[in-house]
């Protein structure tokens, strides 16, 4: 029986959990120094999350187009995770995984669906962490509904932000990234000496759906890319969508290719919009980390990046997420923690990483104790190198119910193999992604693959198995 878990995917029939604690124990590796007083005290820590940023929507991961200064500095300075992954493509979902550290079968919450339950949020790091003594701040989107009230028990200062992106202030037209930025800067600067947490969540760079433009980015990134042309994806020739099986043709993510991408002008125009918002907010990111410099705390505080979700930029036909292809889960991943010797950072590393590690990463930096309950690991086990037990896949899903335009499905990926199945339909997808990145041979009714089929077949069932088991617990 497998769940995902430090390595392996297992989950015990007692759903009692190991915790992985190493995040603070790295300390006593540094030389002593003038400043060693203050590297021993418990570390700030910035959670920067990003909405539809997919995992190459950054220059560190190989995009020579988009300019990401300051976000490829974070990952060349710190611990870059190139095989990031949500388990659920969706933003609601993805979000309450990475507050509770859970499977969306387990916290069951999506778009549509009743508040978290509090329970659930009871266990998440910002209520822990605040319960440690430290100040947990949220600033931007949301994107989860919870029971009136309970954000003030788990967060000392909320800030919640909504479109339009750009508004007028004064006579000057202001992005919400960075509003967002100016409010996160108020927040350090009003910390004093107790040690924060600060969940710092970006609209950018979603699309505005209501308009017409989709994207709005701050005047000072208008330079960009204007000379520049946006290579057009291989699986974006009607060919391949027309090849895909009717219900596949048949959902949002075709509507949404027509609002963005159903002319070359228009896939120039929004891709080049979306880099821009992105760009926008690695502005917002260099502010933030000047900030933290001018306060003379850069030096104990941690900073997390992450995106909420992959998203389709035309392949396959399609725009947004909401599919377990590659481009709608995978996601960029990166740890600063300057607190550490240059020896244990500056590492890229390659095993399978999920938004499900984060929360529990969270309070391992802290000190504080991850509740068994966790599905996912501290990613301070990278410290010092790969851990030699790290898990060799991922269970993937999306369970949005009553909207027939967005697919229920499950999957799993593994170092070789992406598996996906559908509640709807008879179709069985198995891509061996080492060979075929952009997923186009469906191996899954080939003879040859009928145990590889069934052997990941098998493992979802199980995975679910346990994990509705858990929801029922808590019910």
């Amino acid at each position: 029986m497998e769940l995902i878990k430090k390595g392996k995917s297992i989950i015990s029939e007692s759903c009692t959990w190991v915790a992985v604690f190493l995040g603070l124990a790295c300390l006593s590796c540094q030389p002593p120094d003038k400043n060693a007083a203050a590297k021993t005290e418990k570390p700030n820590i910035i959670f920067i999350l990003t909405d539809d940023q997919r995992w190459d929507a950054l220059g560190f991961a190989g995009n020579e187009i988009i300019h990401t200064p300051h976000m490829d500095q974070l990952a060349s300075e710190g611990l870059y995770f190139e095989n990031a992954f949500v388990t659920t493509p969706i933003c609601a979902a993805s979000r309450a995984s990475l507050f509770t550290g859970l499977y969306e079968r387990t916290h069951n919450f999506t778009f549509g669906k009743p508040p978290l339950q509090d329970a659930y949020m009871a266990n998440s790091y910002p209520k822990l962490l605040k319960d440690s003594g430290y100040r947990t701040g949220f600033i931007g989107k949301f994107g989860v509904k919870v029971s009136p009230g309970l954000e003030d028990t788990i967060f000392s200062q909320t800030k919640k932000t909504f479109w339009p992106y750009l508004k007028e202030v004064e006579g000057k037209e202001i992005h919400l990234a960075d509003t967002n930025g100016d409010l996160a800067i108020d927040f350090i600067r009003n910390s004093g000496n107790q040690p924060f947490c600060l969940s710092l969540s970006f609209w950018s760079p979603h699309a505005d759906d209501g308009a017409e433009e989709q994207y709005f980015w701050a005047d000072y990134t208008d330079h960009l890319y204007r000379d520049v042309e946006i290579p057009v994806p291989a699986t974006a020739d009607p060919s391949f969508y027309d090849s895909l099986p009717d219900f596949l043709q048949n959902t949002l993510n075709r509507e949404r290719w027509y609002w963005r991408y159903d002319t070359p002008e228009k896939h120039q125009q929004m891709v080049k919009g979306y880099y821009r918002m992105i760009s926008t907010v690695d502005s917002v990111l260099s502010r933030i980390r000047v900030s933290l410099e001018e306060e003379g705390i850069a030096d104990n505080t941690v900073i997390i990046f992450m995106g909420d979700n992959g998203y389709f930029l035309g392949e396959r036909g399609y725009a947004g997420k909401w599919l377990l292809h590659e481009h709608s889960i995978r996601v960029p991943l990166m740890i600063f923690d300057p607190r550490q010797p240059e020896k244990n950072r500056k590492k890229i590393h390659s095993q399978l990483i999920t938004n499900l590690d984060v929360s529990a990463t969270i309070l391992s930096l802290a000190g504080v104790e991850v509740p068994g309950s966790y599905h996912g690991s501290s990613l301070t086990a990278f410290y010092k190198g790969a851990p030699a037990d790290w898990r060799s896949g991922v269970f993937l899903e999306h369970r949005l119910e009553n909207n027939e335009k967005l697919l229920k499905t499950e999957g799993y990926r593994d170092d070789e193999f992406k598996f996906i199945r559908y509640d709807d339909s008879d179709l069985i997808e198995l891509y061996h992604h080492k060979t075929d990145f952009n997923e186009v041979n469906n191996l899954a009714s080939d003879e040859k693959y009928a145990d590889k089929v069934a052997y990941y077949s098998s493992k979802c069932d199980s995975i679910i198995h346990e994990l509705m088991l858990q929801r029922v617990a808590k019910q």
